[in-house]
């Protein structure tokens, strides 16, 4: 028999912390951007790269407040368990799907990350590595990724039950629903996956689910294509031949040198399907209906940052790899979801064993057959597509009890639509009761029945961001009416036209929201658009009038820190640092910028002495190198110091060559390995 029972999963865990008060202000900008075509690319496959692409992620604020201390905690799980899987799903973490344990075997199937370690990788920016990740509405990792969904009961047709997670995507105005079960006997995870777009305009979509797999020489990743396009983190994507590439067999992730992305083509009229195999020829395989087309393989690389990064998200010597299925060919797109329309897929997940010597043999298209012929004599891709038609009366039906509640974000445009006299934006299946309402909702349900934004002083948090047309139409007549024309209205209006690209208005917003009440959020939205501009002076002025007016915000004060050095105003951003609480001050996002202001100076063994403090830098970016160019850039000048020589294109080779940084703070992901040893210090 299949259970379905809440459970708690226990791990080490760093703080995830408060939210980012300040909105994430980001200029317009397209996927795109940097991105250099090969030849080999078809225009046609070009047409939605950069479609859908957003600045930021508002209405959503940054997580990035996170820390490095893991301290054992308990996280609300689902557990969907039948004779053959045991499937755990992280209720507060995105739904994600963490484990699954075939049972006879006793084989995790997947790469269960054994601590939770948030870092920025996300599009706000708190994200973590393990299990199978739901990725919606715009290309990244999705909003939710640290969140909770909703979670509910479902009964399934043959009276089993079923796990619904969903939520209310705010980006997109769009609810998204994962229904998934495990049927009496069955040896396969199925996920059903639904989105809805109610609007009356096509709306940009963006689906990925991220699988992790264990990392290892002698594990393949097999699917039926024979090209894919590689996109390295150096911008360019080409399409390249498979398996063999640049001389190289790229289906074992540990062949290939930088991390780099490949989308692999799966001609169109072919079963979608991907594996990790092992020197056995088991391992995780993940098929779907015909609407998800897209399959690919990330691996991190042999490169210094490459190895660093799995240990970074997790622990030293659990390596991984990503196996990925999507929408569209590749991530650098969305494709366009027509208005008032459904879009539904099948996805189910299990354990392959196929004949390892056609699997790791040197026919690839032989690889490929023993793969899909297993799959088809286990699950036919004509009983995949019934069984989406199968559970459509499961979708739409009610949840038997609500296990976790979501956002009251959904429960607010519920009664938004309902008060305008819109029609639902989704049916029965999906629950969003006014219970779920909570503090960032309430102002806004305010302006809804009172017509007024309800205003605190100007010292307090902001609240929640809202950038849908409509709330910003209820929120401009307010202040028309005079009901609501004060400081959070202005400033409010401010975030909103930024956001569409209203720069003027949105200054007007902001000025008009300092007349009525000086504040520090006026004043650092200001500065964000004088940055923007090019005015990095008056940038900077603006932001240290914010960050006096709130010098407890860590948030505020890293900004005003790096406005400092855009200005080339390093000398003052060291006497700036004096002015810091101690907890501010020990932020390890400002000791960096300490460096940086201490390598501009000329402080060298400032840099040094911060770079050999096993500095961990909490939040860096993917693809940030902030700490090993820090390292060379010392290197350099000592060198050309102690040598009288200038510090150009040669030089800069040689210390590259002569002095790697420690592992600990080299994060380059495109930089393959040299096996170079050298100097730690000089």
């Amino acid at each position: 028999m299949t259970r379905l029972q809440i459970a708690s999963y226990r791990m080490p865990a760093a703080s995830l912390g408060p939210e980012n008060p300040l909105p994430p202000l980001c200029p317009p900008r397209t996927s795109s951007e940097g991105v250099r075509f090969h030849e080999s690319v078809p225009e046609a496959d070009r047409t939605y790269v950069g479609y859908g692409a957003v600045g930021g992620c508002l209405p959503h604020r940054l997580q990035d407040v996170y820390d490095r201390v893991r301290r054992p905690r308990a996280f609300r799980a689902a557990v969907l368990e039948n004779d053959f899987l045991r499937a755990t799903f992280l209720l507060e973490l995105g739904g994600r799907l963490w484990s699954l344990l075939h049972k006879p075997s006793q084989r995790e199937l997947l790469y269960v990350n054994p601590v939770f370690q948030p870092a920025n990788l996300a599009v706000r920016d708190a994200w973590f590595s393990g299990g199978v990740e739901w990725n919606i509405g715009v290309i990244g990792h999705t909003p939710y990724t640290c969140s909770p969904l909703f979670a509910a009961r479902v009964r399934g047709d043959d009276g089993s039950p079923v796990l619904r997670l969903y939520e209310w995507d705010r980006l997109r105005g769009t609810p998204y629903q994962i229904d998934a079960y495990l049927p009496n006997g069955s040896p396969f995870l199925f996920v059903r996956v639904r989105i809805i777009n109610p609007h009356t305009h096509e709306v940009p979509m963006y689906w990925w689910s991220n699988m992790a797999v264990p990392e290892s020489p002698d594990v393949r990743v097999v699917v039926p294509a024979d090209r894919a396009y590689h996109f390295g983190y150096r911008g360019d994507m080409r399409l390249v031949p498979i398996p063999i590439c640049d001389g190289i067999d790229v289906t074992y992730a540990t062949n290939v040198p930088t991390s780099a992305d490949y989308f692999y083509r799966i001609s169109e009229g072919r079963r979608p399907w991907i594996a990790a195999l092992d020197k056995q020829g088991r391992g995780l395989f993940q098929a779907s209906t015909s609407r998800l087309i897209g399959r690919k393989l990330f691996v991190w690389g042999m490169g210094p940052g490459g190895r660093r990064w799995p240990e970074f998200l997790a622990v030293p010597d659990r390596p991984y790899i990503e196996i990925q299925a999507g929408l569209a060919r590749t991530q650098l797109e969305c494709l366009p979801m027509p208005a008032r329309t459904e879009w539904s897929w099948l996805e189910t997940y299990g354990r392959m064993e196929a004949d390892p010597r056609a699997v790791h043999g040197s026919d690839w298209a032989e690889a490929q057959q023993a793969v899909e012929s297993r799959l088809n004599t286990m699950l036919p891709q004509g009983r995949l597509e019934d069984e989406l038609k199968r559970t459509q009366d499961m979708a739409n039906r009610p949840p038997e009890e609500i296990l976790q509640p979501g956002s009251g974000w959904g429960a607010l445009e519920r009664r938004r639509r309902e008060r305008a006299g819109e029609p639902p934006f989704c049916g029965k299946a999906l629950v969003f009761s006014d219970a779920s309402l909570g503090a960032d909702q309430i102002p806004w349900v305010a302006l809804l029945e009172r017509g007024e934004l309800p205003v605190g002083q100007p010292s307090d948090v902001p609240g929640a961001w809202m950038v849908q047309s409509e709330w910003r139409d209820l929120l401009e007549a307010s202040v028309r009416q005079g009901r609501g024309a004060h400081w959070l209205a202005w400033l409010h209006l401010g975030v909103m036209y930024y956001h569409d690209g209203q720069v003027e208005a949105a200054r007007r917003a902001w000025t008009q929201s300092l007349e009525q009440a000086p504040s520090a959020w006026a004043r650092r939205n200001l500065a964000v658009l004088a940055k923007h501009e090019g005015r990095l002076a008056e940038a900077a002025d603006l932001f240290l009038d914010a960050h006096r007016m709130r010098s407890d915000l860590t948030p505020l004060a890293i900004e005003c820190g790096q406005a400092l050095l855009d200005a080339g105003r390093s000398r003052e951003f060291v006497a700036w640092l004096d002015t810091l609480s101690p907890d501010v001050r020990r932020n390890d996002r400002v000791r960096v910028l300490e460096a940086r202001a201490a390598l501009e100076i000329g402080d060298l063994d400032k840099v040094e002495r911060i770079l050999a403090d096993t500095m961990e830098l909490a939040n860096l970016r993917e693809g940030e190198a902030v700490l090993s160019d820090l390292w060379f850039a010392v290197k350099e000048r000592r060198l050309a110091a102690r040598e009288n020589v200038p510090i150009d294109a040669k030089l800069r080779e040689r210390v590259r060559r002569e002095f790697p940084p420690p592992a600990w703070i080299d994060f380059r992901m495109s930089t393959p390995s040299t096996g170079a040893s050298g100097s730690q210090g000089d």
